[in-house]
This record gives structure tokens, sequence and C-alpha cells, in this order.
């Protein structure tokens, strides 16, 4: 998959703009007309330099990332080349071992990132990055970019993971209102159980990520029932695994996920879900086969064309509700950009990444969440990314990222996801974390 193919524009008139903004006359055609490239004057011309980008987007979301920084390239004369693989958490360390590292790379794992950084690979924010990530993001937010003290990379892309999508008129005609606290949600979820309706439906495959939304359950349910403190704890290994609050968050969600009464509506057994594509999860709250889904926001994306997203319309989502109604414990997560050279032209793309600039324009072509302080929330696509945008920009909330992605790699995206596919197929909560606690890298 490429980025930034030039194209000429076909109308005569326009063609000084163009070249003024830096777009090859190669004879190709566009359907765009040329950019206003006043804006994007702060990141200098760079005519014939080449930006290579790697990332694990690929399909509609690379598309729209095209879309988004076309007038950039075309303004400043950088060529972005765009790769999008699947797979890329576990390739990107073969392209750097094997010296064929892009440019830029998007990390969905903050401890990804970490990794390349302690082994010298990725190259310090500029100033410019740096001045950019302190007027946008938070201190937690550049933390998780930050390597002993020296940032390397800027959040791309924000998510909150603490939604529960349904059904407004499901909901309504039984009568049911949105619970705000976790007492409320179980006799939700009892009462619709009652009613013949399994609850609750879910999906955890996700190819070589398969497990990941058992874990995202599992960090969301600690984080309500313990607080933050204990939650990074955790994260951090300065508790076990194992710790008997860890154990008491996973029997929680076992009494959920592992329920057939209470799961998998519209699709079978609740174990059925080891083998239902994460993508596909959420389909049966449409038919009426299932209540609630527990999703990212992100999940807005990925329900059938023609779906209206809404409080009155065919889905909305609320916020996971903890123990208390005034309380706003936020799980999420984010992809983070970060270099592997330092160029003139990899420093300008990378400023113009962190810049609130590109996050609002970004919005406006479909579902995308930003926790940039700049980011305006009447530019989300959908109800539900304005809900997350502005919760992301509340003082109130008590954000965390998503324990898995900050855990060592062998364990975040081993282990544990590994752990949580036995764990809903039946093994029990201790053999699982206890296995987990053990596979922790020693040092």
């Amino acid at each position: 998959m490429r980025f930034g193919a030039r194209s000429a524009l076909a109308v005569i008139a326009l063609a000084a703009l163009a070249t003024a903004c830096g777009v090859p006359q190669d004879g190709a055609s566009s359907s765009r007309t040329a950019a206003d490239c006043g804006q994007y004057a702060r990141y200098g011309k760079h005519p014939g330099a080449e930006v290579t980008v790697y990332a694990e987007n690929r399909d509609r979301e690379a598309d729209l990332f095209e879309e988004t920084w076309a007038d950039f390239a075309d303004c400043t004369g950088i060529d972005v080349r765009y790769e999008g693989d699947g797979e890329f958490e576990a390739r990107i360390q073969l392209r750097v071992d094997g010296g064929s590292a892009p440019d830029v790379a998007f990390f969905p794992q903050p401890g990804l990132l970490e990794r390349f950084a302690r082994s010298g690979s990725l190259k310090p924010a500029s100033a410019g990055v740096v001045a950019l990530a302190r007027q946008g993001w938070s201190s937690d937010w550049n933390g998780y970019a930050t390597v002993d003290g020296t940032l390397y990379g800027t959040p791309l892309v924000a998510n909150v993971k603490s939604f529960v999508w349904y059904s407004p008129k499901f909901f309504r005609d039984r009568g049911l209102t949105v619970p705000r606290t976790w007492s409320e949600l179980m006799a939700v979820t009892e009462k619709i159980a009652a009613s013949g309706v399994k609850p609750w439906c879910a999906g955890i495959e996700s190819a070589e990520a398969t497990g990941w939304p058992v874990t995202d359950w599992i960090e969301d349910v600690l984080l309500r029932q313990q607080g933050t403190d204990v939650y990074d704890r955790w994260v951090a290994h300065e508790i076990p695994f194992d710790d008997p609050r860890v154990i008491e968050a996973m029997d929680t969600v076992g009494s959920i996920l592992k329920n057939d009464r209470y799961a998998n509506g519209g699709f079978g057994p609740a174990r059925s879900m080891a083998s239902i594509p994460f993508q596909e999860a959420g389909t049966p709250i449409l038919s009426g086969d299932c209540a609630m889904h527990r999703q990212a926001s992100f999940y807005a994306d990925m329900w059938p064309e023609g779906t209206e997203i809404g409080q009155d319309k065919d889905v909305y989502a609320f916020l996971l509700p903890g123990a208390d109604p005034a309380g706003r414990p936020v799980l999420g997560g984010g992809v983070f950009t970060a270099a592997f050279a330092d160029r003139p032209e990899v420093r300008a793309f990378q400023e113009y990444l962190a810049s609130a600039d590109f996050a609002n324009a970004r919005m406006k072509k479909g579902p995308f969440v930003s926790a940039n302080r700049g980011v305006d929330p009447a530019n989300a696509a959908t109800p539900v990314d304005r809900l997350s945008i502005r919760l992301l920009q509340d003082p109130r909330t008590q954000f965390r990222f998503d324990g898995s992605d900050l855990m060592p790699a062998s364990v975040g995206a081993g282990t544990f996801w590994k752990g949580a596919v036995d764990w809903i197929s039946g093994a029990s909560t201790r053999q699982v974390a206890g296995s987990v606690e053990r596979s922790w890298p020693s040092h």
C-alpha cells in the first residue's frame, strides 16, 4: 500500500498554484483541487524528498490517512510512502534488524516503542515535536512515549475502550435505563437474561492478537474495583499478576463472559466467543439477539454499512460503570508516531502529525479520536467519538492506558492474550493468572 502518489491538476488555471504547492507536474489526474499551501508553510519546502511510513493500518483506515496528509505532501513536496501490515508488531523488529527500518512507524504499543528507544534505534523527538507534544497532550500521554526522560514520539490516535454498546430501542422497549453503577449494570444484565435474551455478546478472535478483547475487560474491571494505584502497580509488576485483587477482577469478568446464561448472545454458548472475529461481535445487537457489547470507541467504524449511531438511533454507547456513579475511570489505548531517521523532511512530517490541524482534519473524514487538547469535539464523525473526546479532555477523567500494551511484549501481547483464550475456553482463573505470572521476565 503506497501513500503520496502525486497527482497533477486537470484544470490549467490551477497549474501555477499547484506548482507553488510543490505538486509535480507529471501529467497525472486528480479530482481534488489544489490546497491552500499557506497553512503548511511552517513545514518548509522539501521537493523530491521521500518519507517512508510503516504501520498496521490498512484498507479504509489507511485510505483516510492518505486523504488527510495529501495536501501536506503536495504543498511540501514530500512523497509520503506508506506500507500497512497486519503483522506489524511481529515484523517491525525484522525490518529494523535487516537494515530496512522505515523513516516513521506508528506504534500501537508503548512497550514496543520503548524497546526500540532503549536499543538506540529510534531518534529522539525534535525540538519542534517536543513543543507540540507539551502543547497538545497531558503529561500522562507524553509519558507513554518518553524513555529515561527523553521524548521519542507523540500520540497519533486515541481510543476509549470503556464503552458498552447497546440498542437504545431495545432498552426503551423493555423499560431499561442506562446503568450508572456496577450493581445497576448487573441488575440490567439479570433482567435481560430473565426475558430469554442473552444480554452480552463478544468475540475475541483477532488473528495473531486473538484474546485482547478479554484482557481489556479484565483491565477495565480491575481499574474500577481497585483504582488507579493498584492498576498502575499491577501493570508495572510491582504486585504479582496473580494478586488476589487481580483474581477478583478476573472472576468478576468471568461471571459475565464465562456464563452461558449471560453470553454469547446471537452466537451460542459463552465459549463460542473464542472463534468469533471481534469485528463482528456486536452485530447481534442489531437483530435483538444480544443487548450489550463492551468494546472501544473504534468499534463505531465496524458496524454494518447504514447503521446509525446516536441516542435515538440504531446503536449508542455508555461508559462502563464502576461502584461510584460520579467516577470516570477510563481505559484507553492509542497509537504513537516515532522516527528511525532524523532528516528535515522526516521532522517536518512528524511535526505535522503532532499538530491539532492534522487531528482535526482526520476527524472530519471519518471515525477518529484524538487526545490532543486542540481537537474540537464538533469535528467528530460520530456521537461516540464526540463523547470519547470530551471524556479525554475532562480533567476529572481517570485515564489509564491499556495494561497489556504497557507490559513487556512477551507478556502483554503474549502470555496474557493467550491465557485469556485458554480462560474463556475453560481454564481456571488461578491457573491462567499463575501461568502469566510465571512468564514475566525476571529483568
